[in-house]
Order: structure tokens, then sequence, then C-alpha cells
């Protein structure tokens, strides 16, 4: 596999996870990753109602360090963050990405009019459709609030907690949504994320679905990320296999990892 790297990975520093980082350590470097990132949850300002999705980002460094030196003969380990994004927060998440010495930062959107679509009741009396299209629509102009990021989190994000999920979803019914965020991410020179989680939620897809990453090479997008989003061990590097033969017969070449914020390219192909 050609796949050895994953980089969306949560700990029990994240509000939604309760594994500590080492035995996230322990189960990467035993299914023969070369090397993982971590990146918390840091959505500033995120409705008290869903949680409370803030990192110590100081207590999260230090024990990262920590396992770094531990483990360095086994896996390399590195520094990264979740920013949950919001149109009034771009200056702050700059801010942070100053202040702390990431490897590598995700864009990510989990709220929708301000409420998360996670939750059952954020749908009742909505219409799906509708509701997809207002997330992208959002999604993009977020985007554009931003600048220190790296790679755009799980574009479809909203679709893995809809009533009928992607039953009724597929990229040319949102084209005319998802293709600026697409042309957005190619001029800006940022990459895409492969988010193998769609897989692992029965969607059968990855976030985002084939189609949207075949539009996005059709575009002349290269660049992607791949992270499996796992908050436990048992979805580490979850479906990579399928993903790398979803990507080669896709035609990409390589994907993208970061340290120190600055691109790898990792060849795909034998």
């Amino acid at each position: 596999m050609k796949i050895t790297s994953d980089f969306h990975l949560h700990t029990s520093f994240s509000e939604d996870s309760d594994t500590p980082m080492e035995t996230m350590v322990r189960s990467a470097a035993a299914l023969g990753l070369k090397t993982i990132c971590f990146t918390e949850h840091l959505d500033l300002d995120f409705p008290r109602e869903y949680g409370t999705f803030t990192v110590d980002l100081d207590a999260f460094q230090e024990e990262l360090l920590r396992l770094r030196g531990l483990y360095k003969k086994e896996i390399e380990i590195l520094f990264g963050v979740e920013l949950g994004m919001q149109p009034r927060l771009a200056g702050r998440y700059q801010e942070i990405t100053k202040r702390y010495p990431f490897d590598f930062v995700i864009a990510s959107q989990h709220l929708l009019d301000g409420a998360d679509p996670y939750s059952p009741a954020y749908w009742e009396g909505k219409n799906e459709q509708d509701c997809y299209r207002a997330y992208f629509t959002q999604l993009l102009s977020n985007l554009k609030t931003m600048r220190s990021y790296d790679t755009l989190g799980h574009l479809d994000y909203v679709v893995r907690y809809g009533p009928g999920k992607n039953k009724h979803y597929s990229y040319e019914a949102y084209a005319s949504c998802i293709d600026p965020i697409l042309e957005h991410l190619i001029v800006q020179g940022k990459c895409l994320e492969v988010n193998t989680a769609g897989l692992k939620y029965g969607l059968g897809h990855p976030n985002p679905e084939e189609s949207v990453l075949r539009r996005y090479r059709e575009l002349g997008g290269r660049l992607i990320t791949i992270g499996s989003d796992a908050h436990r061990p048992e979805h580490i590097a979850y479906d990579f296999r399928q993903a790398e033969e979803l990507l080669r017969e896709l035609g990409f070449e390589s994907y993208t990892i970061f340290r120190q914020r600055k691109p790898h390219q990792v060849p795909l192909l034998p």
C-alpha cells in the first residue's frame, strides 16, 4: 500500500474522542504507517448545546512532543489542528496558527446556520436538498475568509448526517455550488482532503465522493491530502486500500503530506 500517512486523527484532546494519544500512536505504528498527524478539533465559539470543541493547545503539544521522542524510531508524529470555520473567526485562527508550530492545518465546516447538522434535531422540518445547498454556499463563503490553512476537510461532511445521507446526493445535483469551491482551492493553491470516514459511515464513498474528486482533477486540481478522521484506534487508516485504488483510477499520481506547513508529494503509483 502506497498510502502510509494518515493526516486526520483525533484523540482525547478533542471533545468527541476518549482515546489517549499514545494508544493511537501504538495502533498506527502496528498498522505499518510511517507518518501520522494529530489534528485535534478547534471550533471556537461552537454552540454550547453541542459541546465544547476547543483544545488545550499547550497540553496537546506537550504530549505530542513527549510521544514523538518515545516513538521516533517507529513512526513520525506531526502536530496539526482542525479549525472549525465561521466567518468571524478567520482572524483569530490566523493568530493561533502563527503562535503554534503546526505542521498541518485543516479547515473544516461543522456548522450550518450556526447549528450542528450532526444532531438529528437539526433536520426536523427542513428540506434536505436545501440544507445541502446552504452548506456548500456557506462553506465557500467561509473559505474566502480563511488564509492560514493547508487543506479543506471533508467537503461534503453534511451528507453524512442528512436524513437520506447520500441517497439523493450527487455531484451533478450540486455542481453549481461545488465547482466554485473546487476552483477556489485550485486558485489559492490549497489541497482537497480525501476523508475515508464516509466509508466508515456507510456512504460507500469517501468525503468528497468520487465524482467530486473527478471534477476537481478535471478543473486542474492535483493537490490532495488523505485522512481517516479516526477518533478510535480501529478506524486509523480506514479503507486506505480502497481509497488508493480509487485515486489511481481517477488519475491522481501522488498525495500531499506537510511538515512545518510545507508540502511534500508522495507517489501513489508503483
